[in-house]
């Protein structure tokens, strides 16, 4: 498999090495994107375990939680510039998509698109009617509906949305919706991929355990060391990844003595009763997605032309 120049930047990009190193690494495997950033990774080189694909495109995130209803929503809706994404006209309407999707409960998307949106419009009509009075394209990306207990919290006026379920018998306690926020805050900064250590996949567990092996044993000081010995850094290795990717693990931000998971507990005996986080939605606009680039100069050509 060839590579280009932009694939050595993508891979730089996404680990944080060296252009050299990037482009040895994609050599070695061929143009295998995934497998250069094992072998980066296995020598020690990459910058982070994980780094999501480049957050490109506009629009905003929106999440909401109706606790009269005990509903959540979490939705994404993309724009072409950040300055729609900023109208007041625009963001009423996200909402009100929100709003569709806790009376409709769609199954998907396409769904969706053909739920109620008032008195007059289905969501599609909705959709392309302000595609017309706005003058971009307009695209609802995704959605999650949760019926529970959750709390919703919005960061930086709908970059990042986060939806947290709870299993609680003190919802309705004053205190709760706070601490709510502040396990949604924890997410928005955080963003870890699981919810617990369980929840990681026996299939992931492995390779990261492979790649740690391949790290140590790249490494001089330890390559000697008898198998034994491996397998304890291995696993107080591993018990790091835990801490840094899954939630309940985590180090509590406002807390640092405490895991997230102890917070959690602490919190529910402190309310008269018991908490439990179920699932967690973070959506963060545009990740994954690329965005146009367009070129000014030539932009500025073609309308001379």
């Amino acid at each position: 498999m060839a590579f280009t120049a932009k694939d050595v930047a993508t891979l730089r990009e996404k680990t944080g090495c060296g252009m050299m190193d990037c482009k040895k690494a994609l050599t070695e495997t061929d143009g295998n994107m995934d497998k250069a950033i094992e072998i980066l990774r296995e020598k020690g080189l990459a910058a982070a375990d994980k780094k999501s694909g480049r957050i490109a495109a506009e629009g905003m995130v929106y999440t909401e939680s109706y606790a009269d209803k005990k509903v959540g929503v979490i939705v994404e809706v993309n724009s072409e510039t950040d300055f729609v994404a900023k109208n007041a006209d625009f963001q009423a309407f996200v909402k009100n998509i929100a709003d569709a999707i806790v009376e409709s409960n769609p199954a998907d998307v396409d769904a969706l698109q053909e739920c109620k949106y008032d008195d007059k419009n289905t969501v599609v009509e909705a959709l392309r009617e302000k595609i017309l009075t706005i003058g971009e394209n307009l695209k609802i990306r995704r959605f999650v509906r949760i019926a529970g207990d959750t709390v919703s919290y919005i960061h930086g006026g709908g970059r990042i949305g986060v939806m947290v379920e709870f299993d609680t018998d003190v919802s309705s306690n004053a205190g709760f919706e706070e601490f709510g926020k502040d396990i949604a805050m924890q997410i928005a900064a955080m963003n870890p991929t699981y919810l617990n250590k369980d929840a990681v996949p026996a299939e992931v567990v492995a390779s990261e355990k492979d790649i740690l092996v391949a790290q140590i044993q790249n490494d001089p000081k330890n390559a000697s060391k008898p198998a034994n010995i491996i397998e304890k850094m291995v696993e107080g290795r591993i018990n790091k990844y835990y801490e840094g990717n899954c939630l309940l693990e985590q180090s509590y931000v406002k807390n640092g003595d405490l895991t997230v998971g102890k917070f959690v507990e602490q919190t529910g005996k402190e309310m008269g009763g018991s908490i439990k986080v179920t699932s967690f939605t973070r959506f963060e606009k545009g990740e994954g997605l690329e965005k146009r680039e367009d070129n000014f100069a030539d932009e500025v050509a073609g309308m001379i032309k």
